[in-house]
């Protein structure tokens, strides 16, 4: 019953997936912000297994895993004797890595063998790793969408494919080469889940891409708001809402043309919950080192109740960033992994839209996660994936 597990990027979620997966496989975890963890699920998180992780940071590539994870988390949290002893590979830049030289110095297989090699070379090893679900945790990235499978290889050709699309081909080669479903659990903002190509694709290879940018912190609880104020019927006059961080994502998100693909799946939410765009600052908005992965965040939504009076509501908070989307994570494995059992192709809404902040396919509607908790509880019932 094991879940084998490939993962692009050893940044911070990475590194506290893998961390709190092995605490829990351990028993030296509670399973606090794993959303289903009371629910039992055809697969247990003692099942997942971490096989493969790629990364582009020549400071990470060749490591030894344990000891990349140690030596930037272990502030933190115990770091397990169990994790297993990979080390992490080298992975794909292709057209993403515009400002990574800000960051890390970038390092890439496209860089040695060309882009189209280093695919092959990739899905040869999620194919010898006997992969089942692969997470897409890398930096965010700026990303214009395939219009048409000859367009994805003329990218290839030309090396202008994204990182994320490059690693998401490569696991539907995989998939296809192996004749083995694979999901494709897409964690940043780069539509993958919402490009009709992508999904297509997954179809063909009886495989599923999920998608896009894993929805944690303050805009699931905006979305929330939002639909409570709607249910209520009042009306909305402008949302504020911003955070600021000091982990190497945010450090990526000062790069204005990565920032503009998070700002675009953050603020979808204004006008498919209300029904009207209501005016809206929602983005990621600055970067400071000293704050770390605790990231600030702030909100200010203004609206109009009955008799015409203003209402007005504020929150500040401070998120563990990083853990949070991690959480999410251990739930995300095995519930794609049992999506693939039950035959399902392509993309679930019904998983996107409470996992993600954008959920594909191509223009379904952003609901509230409370919303799309129950839809979710409810779809896996008939699909017999949660038992009661």
């Amino acid at each position: 019953m094991t879940i084998k597990v490939g993962i692009f990027g050893s940044g911070l979620v990475s590194m506290h997936y893998i961390t709190g997966l092995y605490r829990l496989r351990e028993g030296t975890l509670k399973p606090y912000g794993v959303p289903f963890a009371d629910f039992k699920l055809p697969y247990n998180f003692t099942d997942e297994e971490v096989v493969t992780v790629y990364d582009v940071d020549e400071d990470k590539v060749g490591h030894e895993l344990r000891e990349v994870i140690k030596r930037n988390i272990n502030v933190d949290v115990p770091i397990p004797d169990s994790i297993p002893q990979l080390k992490i590979k080298k992975g794909i830049l292709g057209g993403s890595s515009a400002g990574l030289d800000k960051i890390f110095k970038p390092i890439g297989l496209d860089q040695e063998i060309g882009l189209e090699d280093a695919i092959e070379e990739i899905t040869r090893d999620l194919k010898r790793s006997s992969v089942d679900v692969v997470l897409n945790l890398i930096s965010t990235e700026n990303v214009e969408d395939v219009k048409s499978v000859e367009d994805l290889k003329s990218r290839i050709k030309e090396g202008r494919l994204s990182a994320s699309q490059a690693y998401a081909f490569a696991t539907y080669l995989a998939a296809i080469d192996s004749k083995k479903p694979i999901a494709f659990v897409n964690f940043i903002p780069s539509p993958l889940a919402n490009s009709d190509v992508f999904v297509e694709l997954y179809k063909e290879a009886s495989s599923v891409i999920l998608g896009d940018d894993g929805a944690t912190g303050a805009t699931p609880l905006t979305a929330d708001l939002l639909e409570h104020l709607k249910e209520r019927n009042r009306y909305v006059r402008y949302i504020v809402q911003f955070n600021i961080g000091g982990n190497t994502d945010f450090l990526a998100l000062s790069i204005p043309e990565r920032n503009l693909m998070k700002e675009k799946t953050k603020s979808s939410i204004v006008k498919d919950i209300l029904g009207y765009d209501a005016p809206h600052y929602i983005k990621p908005t600055g970067y400071i080192k000293e704050i770390g992965d605790r990231k600030f965040v702030s909100m200010d939504i203004e609206w109009i109740t009955f008799n015409g009076l203003i209402d007005e509501l504020i929150v500040n908070m401070r998120i563990n960033d990083s853990p949070a989307l991690a959480g999410l994570a251990v739930d995300a494995v095995r519930i794609s992994k049992a999506l693939l059992d039950k035959g399902e192709r392509g993309t679930v809404y019904e998983f996107n839209a409470f996992f993600m902040k954008n959920p594909g396919p191509k223009h379904m509607p952003n609901i509230s996660r409370i919303r799309a908790y129950y839809n979710l509880l409810e779809y896996l019932k008939k699909r017999e994936i949660l038992m009661n």
